[in-house]
């Protein structure tokens, strides 16, 4: 790994770079005692006793200190010359990694709650990294098979082979196909499953469904490239004979492409809804032949005259809206009017201030994935709705 030329990665890239090539890693939450913000001293990052494996070859002896001088570069920026120290004198009994140096930017109140990682690369050569975003944090647990509960310890060589893993799981859905390509749902369900197979933390799409919806997708896309990879790579290695058999195969391989992305995002929002109990139609009839992507509670609840307005919830998905958003003001005759929100889901990563000026005046309210509000007007982010905002207000409107 180079340490000193990847700064187009972000924090979380570099730090399980790190941990795969180091010889050892730890990683734990930043405590209040550890930043200080219990009021009390800070006297340094504690480290559990199950883990001093990364700090000393042999425990520490109760009634005597011990240390250890080494270098820590953070975050792959700048260095210092710190002290690893178990102190067993009196009623103390801890390890501790000190001398930060004066300066240090991450021992402070607001770094309590981020991630630490420490990276072994020799007895006295360290690498550190505070992951600060929900992002950051998430990435790194994911990759590594980790719930927050298993932090606090040293990170098991065994899970380095996450992605041989992910491999094998698609791998072994592909096998047992009996069909060239499945159905779109069958491929969305697919990956969700091999995602929570492989990474764990079901329990992500009642807590963290953004990040959730956002790691389905990235499975099904990485499965669908593997089945084109296993049906057509041998065949495109070969060569054709003629231009006119390349372009067949050509479009056969971009329809499968626009059938898939098409339907793929429904697919998952509709895991999401069902993971958190809520009630919903996918695809109704409003009027005529009006068909939106989600109503809750129901289709029968949008036609029946005496349900209120009120407790009726429209979700449009799209995975790309500049220009398609108009399509959601007409889908549904009963959310006509200012006052009736009008909610649209997409992948889209950011559209202009006109465009969301415009989207309000309509009553269309924009619901991306968490991670993406960053790529959109600062001045327009707060209008904006995640996921799981937008789960809790379905809930609210639709549960009795």
């Amino acid at each position: 790994m180079d340490d000193e030329h990847d700064t187009d990665e972000n924090c979380a890239a570099r730090a399980i770079k790190a941990v795969g090539n180091g010889k050892l890693a730890y990683c734990k939450f930043l405590s209040a005692n550890d930043t200080g913000d219990t009021g009390g001293h800070q006297v340094g990052i504690y480290v559990a006793k199950n883990a001093l494996s990364i700090l000393f070859e042999c425990p520490g002896e109760r009634g005597a200190n011990k240390d250890k001088r080494v270098k820590v570069k953070w975050q792959n920026d700048f260095e210092t010359d710190s002290r690893f120290v178990y102190y067993g004198q009196g009623t103390r009994n801890e390890y501790r990694i000190t001398r930060f140096g004066r300066g240090f930017p991450f021992l402070t109140t607001e770094h309590t709650g981020d991630l630490f990682v420490l990276v072994k690369r020799d007895n006295e050569d360290y690498l550190g990294y505070i992951l600060s975003t929900e992002d950051e944090i998430n990435a790194f647990l994911e990759y590594f098979g980790m719930s927050p509960a298993d932090t606090g310890n040293v990170i098991e060589p065994g899970v380095f082979g996450i992605e041989a893993h992910l491999d094998q799981a698609m791998q072994e859905f592909i096998d047992a196909l009996t069909v060239d390509f499945p159905e779109t749902k069958e491929m969305a369900l697919a990956a969700q499953n091999i995602e929570d197979e492989v990474f764990g933390h079901t329990e992500d799409a009642l807590l963290r469904p953004d990040g959730k919806l956002l790691a389905w997708i990235e499975t099904e896309y990485s499965l669908f490239r593997k089945l084109e990879q296993v049906r057509y790579g041998g065949v495109i290695a070969e060569g054709f004979p003629s231009v006119e058999q390349f372009v067949v195969l050509a479009n056969s391989i971009l329809n499968k492409r626009k059938s898939r992305a098409g339907k793929s995002l429904e697919h998952h929002l509709a895991r999401i809804f069902d993971f958190n109990a809520l009630r919903y139609s996918a695809q109704p009839r409003t009027e005529g032949t009006k068909r939106p992507d989600f109503l809750f509670p129901s289709e029968a609840a949008y036609h029946a005259p005496n349900y209120p307005c009120e407790k009726l919830v429209f979700l449009a998905a799209k995975t790309t809206c500049k220009d398609r958003w108009r399509q959601v003001i007409n889908e549904a005759d009963r959310f006509k009017g200012g006052d009736r929100m009008k909610h649209l889901f997409t992948l889209q990563q950011g559209i202009s201030s006109q465009q969301m000026d415009e989207m309000q005046e309509e009553g269309v309210v924009l619901v991306v994935p968490q991670p993406y509000i960053a790529s959109y007007p600062a001045t327009k982010r707060e209008r904006i709705w995640t996921l799981k905002k937008f789960v809790g207000y379905a809930k609210e409107q639709t549960i009795p």
